[in-house]
């Protein structure tokens, strides 16, 4: 006999026939779902349709109704079933996984899942790859792609490879938003027309003492890790993506790992008591540091940090920039070596041979070049 709403909530442990080879399985635990079992081919075999009571009775039969059509038509119910969601974040892993091996180095990979994780997953990383419209790609791409074109033209890629990787897999069946010819092309500026504003419109070094008094007086997490980025002259990557297993209060040592680091290599960097304070209370230590202010499981977005410098007036001036305005403090102002001063940037030395000899990362050496930085930008603030 069929089954009834009473007896499917009511039902024993067992299997519980409804007919046409759709199943109620009860478990012992008291546990309910749906199974349709057939036959294709003269194997037999078992569909699962759903929890109970998620999935009620007559939705059951409907479900089992759409698949006993493809059986009609040919088809296995289970191979023609919809994918199963995969977000935006699960698809970049898998794709980047399955190039491993046929990239030369692990550096390939550490730059992908560096730029994802920067400028792509903190809009995109969560969405149903097959619900990404063309509004969330812009969204990533906007804020960056005057700024730093070259890295905006690589993300823009790497996300289009991500969901044509989704799409080869089944798991989108849409046109693919991050495409650039006749789409993107439409939207965005051509990249080179704009790359020569990638100097990044840099802070004078003489007007740092004042700048620093003045982003000392604003509030909030974001101004905090303005001055933090400053003290560090790091990437704001690097300094919007740390977490606390990466920071040694004891040593006062800043470890970011290759994955997250441009280079793909490992770099450390010396923190004294002032730059330590402006991270506040430690956290766990995956949890971030200086999270986004609205979801403190998100890193903050770069515009969040070019947002301090509009309140503040500055609009001439760009966050990269402050990297640049330190090496020209360095250089200018200063006997460090210039190894130590690229050292200290985390730049490749492009001089083979003196690279050939730079083996080590002059760890001692920065430090003392740090706490000369520190000084100069906060010689206006009283401690």
């Amino acid at each position: 006999m069929a089954l009834t709403a009473r007896r499917v909530e009511t039902a024993p442990p067992g299997r519980h026939v409804d007919g046409r080879g759709l199943m109620l399985v009860v478990k012992p635990s008291g546990a309910r779902s749906w199974v349709l079992r057939y036959q294709l081919n003269g194997r037999r075999r078992d569909m699962g349709l759903g929890p109970y009571p998620e999935v009620t009775l007559a939705r059951a039969r409907e479900k089992a109704l759409k698949a006993r059509r493809h059986l009609v038509d040919g088809s296995d119910p289970l191979a023609v079933r919809p994918a199963k969601a995969v977000t935006f974040r699960e698809a970049a892993l898998l794709l980047i996984e399955s190039k491993r091996a046929r990239w030369r180095s692990a550096k390939h990979a550490a730059q992908w899942s560096s730029t994802l994780e920067t400028y792509a997953f903190p809009l995109l990383g969560d969405l149903d790859v097959k619900a990404i419209e063309t509004s969330h790609v812009i969204g990533a791409l906007r804020p960056i792609w005057t700024e730093k074109t070259e890295t905006a033209s690589r993300v823009r890629q790497r996300i289009e490879a991500i969901i044509d990787y989704a799409t080869s897999n089944g798991q989108r069946d849409r046109p693919d938003p991050a495409r650039w010819r006749g789409h993107l092309q439409n939207l965005l500026a051509k990249p080179s027309s704009v790359r020569s504003v990638e100097h990044h419109a840099a802070l004078d070094w003489r007007q740092l003492p004042e700048f620093m008094t003045a982003l000392e007086k604003r509030q909030g997490v974001s101004a905090r890790a303005l001055q933090f980025l400053l003290l560090t002259a790091a990437r704001s990557g690097e300094v919007r993506g740390m977490r606390w297993n990466e920071i040694d209060l004891e040593t006062g040592v800043w470890t970011v790992p290759d994955s997250r680091m441009k280079a793909g290599k490992e770099h450390r960097i010396p923190l004294d008591e002032s730059a330590i304070a402006l991270l506040g209370e430690p956290g766990a230590p995956d949890t971030r540091v200086l999270a986004s202010p609205s979801n403190p499981n998100k890193p903050m977005s770069d515009m969040t940090l070019t947002a301090v410098l509009r309140k503040m007036g500055r609009t001439d001036i760009t966050v990269h920039g402050f990297r640049s305005t330190f090496r020209d403090w360095a250089g200018e102002t200063t006997n460090f070596p210039r190894e130590v001063i690229e050292a200290a940037l985390a730049h490749r030395l492009k001089n083979i041979a003196e690279a050939a000899y730079a083996r080590g990362d002059l760890f001692n050496k920065r430090r003392d070049l740090m706490a000369a930085w520190r000084q100069y930008a906060q010689a206006n603030i009283t401690p």
